[in-house]
Formats: C-alpha cells, structure tokens, sequence
C-alpha cells in the first residue's frame, strides 16, 4: 500500500481451512500459534491506530489475513469483526477487509459480511488451471473461482486476488493462463506470490522425494514480470509480489528451497527495467556502443532501474560498452517509465512505460 493507506494486519492461521494444500503451513507464514479474541483484535487495532497519521486522504484498514476467514464458524467471525466495525462507526478506520477461499463464498456469508462493513474480499486463487489446482490440494476449481468473483461483483464488494507461480505441475504456460484469466475477471487488486518450499508442509516431502522442483529464482523473476506487464496493460493494480519477510519467512528459517528474495517485487520491476533500457537504447536508438547514458525516472524508481546491486548497468556494460549511468529523478514520470535524455553528450529522447513491453 502507499504511504497514505494503511494496513492494520489481523492473522487468523490455520482456521476454517478444509483442505490443507502442499505448500501451506499457516503458523510458519504468520508466525501465530492460535486464533485472536475479540480482545486481541481491538487490543491490536488500537495499537497501530496510535501510531498511524490521521487527516485528510488518510485510509486505515483492518485486514483479516490467512485461515480462509469466511469458511469459519459465523460466530466466530462475527466476534472478530465485531471490534474492527466498532472502530469504523466511530471513524477511527476506513474500512475492512478479509481474505477466504473461491469456495467460501456465499449470499449468507456475504451479508454477514456487508452487515460488519466489510468492503474488499480477497479471493485465494492460486491458479485457474484445475489439474495444477488438484496437485496443489486446493480442493476447489476454477469454477468456484468464476462463481465467487461474480458473487462478489453482485454485492457490491472491492475484489483482490491472489496468484501463485511454480505450483506442482504449472508451468510458464499454466501461469501465463491464469494471470489472463484474471486479467478477465477485473479484479481492483492483485498479488502475485512465487510458491516456496516451506517447513512442515507436504510440498517439503515432496521436494525431498525429488517429486517437486521449485522454480530458480531468475526464473521466478522472469515469469513475474510478464504476469506483472499483463496485469498492469489492463490498468490492475499489482499491489504485492513475494511474501513479505519475517523470521519465519527467510533463507535462514523456514523456507527450504524456492524463489526467495527479501526485494523479490524489485527484482521483478528491475528485470523489466532492463528490457526497457535494452529495447530503448539498442533496438529504438540504434545504439550499439555508448559510453554514459543519462536516464530520467520516477524518484522511487532510481535503484530499480540500476537493478539490484547494480545489476541493469553491469549487463549494459557488457552489451554496449556503458561505463555510467546517470539517473535523474523525475517528478513528471509515472512509475514504471523511463526516459533516456542523454547518450554520450548528446541530447536524447527516448520514453516507455513498461506496459509497452
């Protein structure tokens, strides 16, 4: 989220889930051992809300993450939702959402959750392939998918989904596939997550049988990218990729093997910034040896066109010689753009969006 919208994160682990798919071990991801009270909900709320700004433009947002919340018992959800929409009737939050299963979703549950002012349901997707679905043990298809999505609409409710890349069996095309089938179904919201090899899951058993090989992390990166340009062409606002780290989440805790990286979105917007100084520079300009360039991009933007570690112009010092790169911040630029305005002294102009990849 941007720095005028913040989260106010509940965890609900391991609850309401009937299927306990390959790669997930809800205690690891959120760090929880049991389910909050409603205690703890308003207990936590009131935490983050005195260290959050207020004013105008200002959003504060409950967010039930983890445990398929609406496949709960209603009491249940009730007694969490109760202190969240307290603290919305009074205008210390802006609103509420949950995170569920495609196949959680019904008229009832979503009255029970219009009646406590939630306004956004992110849908766990992880794939629309149903043969990758059934290796996952999702225990839900890509029907549910379509018939929730389209539920959701009907009500009225903001609707996020969430991806996984490199599930057992899906390969680029599989998950190509279903990033378009997302594209489809207009979500206000994405995220994209590499699937990992986690502790405590059936997916370890299976990497350390040598039945599941996870996806190298150049290679989580490359596929990401795409999926990111195909969300971001239909104007869908790609708001994570890669789980966010905790002690929990890293190489030196509990993820075994897989596409890890703390900065794994970086990662992806700075291959794709690669491409477009590549394609600018080379196939647009003609340029087959350049000694600087100077680049003007968003402010946020400079380390990614870089790249990590400075990875974007050390592969452009082998392509064409470049032995600088100068980035000026941009305040006209939209995120995402670059602008070559200089090669070699001599003026330029030269702009893409990485949309137009």
């Amino acid at each position: 989220m941007n720095k005028s919208h913040y989260i106010i994160p509940v965890f609900v682990p391991d609850l309401g889930c009937p299927h306990r798919c390959v790669f997930c071990n809800q205690k690891k991801i959120t760090g929880l051992e049991q389910v909050p009270d409603s205690r703890e909900v308003r207990r936590k709320i009131q935490s983050y809300l005195e260290t959050m700004p207020k004013g105008e433009g200002i959003v504060r947002e409950v967010a039930f993450y983890g445990g398929s919340f609406t496949a709960v018992d209603k009491d249940l959800q009730k007694e969490l939702l109760q202190p969240a929409y307290e603290f919305m009737v009074k205008g210390d939050i802006n609103s509420i959402r949950v995170s569920t299963r495609p196949d959680a979703i019904s008229e009832d549950i979503l009255l029970l959750l219009s009646g406590y002012g939630v306004s956004t349901v992110e849908l766990g997707v992880q794939s629309m392939d149903d043969e990758v679905l059934w290796k996952s043990g999702r225990g839900h298809t890509s029907r549910d998918v379509l018939r929730a999505a389209a539920l959701l609409r009907s009500w009225g409710f903001s609707l996020g989904l969430q991806m996984m890349i490199g599930l057992p069996g899906a390969a680029e095309a599989a998950d190509l596939f279903t990033a378009s089938e997302l594209t489809a179904l207009a979500p206000d919201m994405v995220r994209i997550y590499p699937c990992l090899v986690l502790k405590g899951t059936h997916l370890e058993e299976l990497y350390c049988k040598g039945d599941y090989l996870p996806l190298e992390l150049w290679q989580a990166v490359q596929r990401c990218k795409k999926i990111l340009v195909m969300f971001e062409k239909e104007g869908i606002n790609v708001i994570r990729i890669g789980l966010q780290p905790s002690e929990q989440i890293n190489l030196t805790g509990d993820v075994i093997a897989g596409p890890y990286h703390p900065a794994f979105r970086e990662l992806v917007e700075s291959a794709a910034a690669r491409d477009m100084l590549e394609h600018l520079l080379v196939e647009v300009a003609g340029i087959s040896h350049a000694r600087e360039i100077v680049v003007e991009v968003p402010d946020q933007d400079i380390s990614v066109v870089r790249g990590h570690s400075a990875g974007n112009v050390k592969y452009l010092a082998q392509k064409i010689g470049l032995k600088r790169l100068i980035t000026k911040p941009s305040s006209v630029l939209a995120r995402g753009s670059i602008k070559v305005v200089g090669i070699d002294g001599q003026q330029a102009c030269y702009q893409m969006h990485r949309t137009e990849l």
